[in-house]
């Protein structure tokens, strides 16, 4: 088995559910999220959700409504909390408003 680290982006999500960097795990793969970063880029305070929407399309949230300040990150992911997605999983995100969310999403692939 080969490990592949890599990183996925999304600049200036808004209110539409996004997958990040268009990104989804490719067949006879599993990705670990090991860092899951959202950074408000506005000058006021946004909420933000964070779903895993799996092959079968069902959606299953990481948070929900989860503030971020104004010029404040939210990390979802990382340290000892890690996500493991399977083929054809996707990870959105989508935010109270429009383009105010950069999204940092770093992956190991196991393949």
């Amino acid at each position: 088995m080969a490990n592949t680290f890599t990183r996925k982006l999304s600049r200036l999500t808004g209110t539409a559910a996004t997958t990040v960097g268009a990104y989804t795990v490719a067949a006879n793969t599993t990705a670990v999220v090991v860092g899951l970063s959202l950074t408000n880029v506005t000058s006021s305070a946004i909420s933000a959700n964070v779903s895993i929407l799996d092959n079968a399309s069902q959606v299953t949230n990481l948070a929900v409504n989860a503030p971020i300040s104004a010029g404040s990150s939210l990390v979802v992911s990382g340290g000892d909390q890690k996500i493991v997605l399977i083929t054809g999983d996707q990870l959105q995100v989508n935010s109270s408003a429009a383009t105010s969310i950069d999204v940092v999403m770093s992956i190991m692939e196991i393949t």
